[in-house]
Parts: C-alpha cells; structure tokens; sequence
C-alpha cells in the first residue's frame, strides 16, 4: 500500500494549490513517502520539494484511505496523511514538476474543480474542527467517487 502526505496551506484568506495537467484540477501539494520517513518529515519535505516553501509545524488533521474500482475489483489503494500549516517561509517556485502552483481564495474553493473527496477534506480543515478526519474514499479509476465514510461524520 502506498502512502502519502500533503499539506494544506493557507495564508491571507488563499489556499496554496497545485493545478494537475492531466485533469486540470486543482490537488494539495504532496507526495509519496519514503522510506523511513514520519509522515510529518514527509509532509515538510514534499511541500518544499513542489513549492520551494519551507512548512513552520504542520499540524495532522486527516488520515484517508482511497481506493480505485475497476469494475467491482479493486486496483489500487494508498494512505493519505494531511497535515495544515500557515504562513510557510521562503519564495515560492516559479515551477513546479506536478502542475501550476496557484493561491486560490477561500471563497473560490468549490467552485474550482478536485477530486470529490477533496472537497470533503476541505469542508473539515475550513470548518475550524480541531479534531482529526477519519476517512476511506472509493473511487472508479476515472476518479468518480463511489462511497465515502467519514469519522468524525461530515455531510
């Protein structure tokens, strides 16, 4: 199973996200953890590896599991750790390998377009909840949410 971290930055009423080329949506900046590291050495390293940013003291506030259907089979499965941090130091890359680093406002934030499950993770951060999201997320490979269950509960 893989894992990975990615962190939530949010700073002036804007969020710090990557737009996929792929799909043109919008992602949390992160990646795959390596071997040996904490999830939140992984979180730190990964932000400032796509955005040249150095995090202060993420904070944890969801573990995922996300699962892809192909039909009724599953094909993949990953961890996701998602920290939150503000105010991150340095001068953010003019180019990042994963997609275009963009400050989106808060209140933009449904209107752009992300995997559905995202949507959800940010209903949590933005909800000023302090607890930490337990969540498993199906999708179809074309990235089509099937199922969600979410603890705490979140519409």
């Amino acid at each position: 199973m893989q894992r990975v971290t990615n962190c939530i930055v949010i700073s002036n009423g804007n969020v710090l996200l990557i737009k996929k080329p792929r799909r043109g949506w919008y992602a949390i900046p992160g990646g795959k953890m390596e071997p040996g590291e904490t999830i939140k050495e992984s979180a730190i390293r990964e932000f400032q590896e796509e955005t040249d940013l150095q995090l202060h003291d993420p904070r944890l506030v969801g573990v995922f599991t996300f699962m892809i259907y192909r039909h009724n089979d599953l094909v993949q499965e990953w961890m996701m750790f998602t920290f939150t941090d503000s105010e991150p130091e340095g001068v953010m890359s003019h180019f990042c390998k994963e997609g275009e680093l963009e400050w989106v406002a808060l209140e933009a934030i449904d209107d752009v377009p992300m995997a559905e499950g995202d949507r959800k993770i940010f209903d949590h951060v933005l909800s000023s909840d302090e607890s930490i999201l337990y969540g498993s997320f199906s999708y179809t490979e074309d990235y089509e949410l099937l199922y969600v269950r979410l603890d705490p509960t979140r519409s």
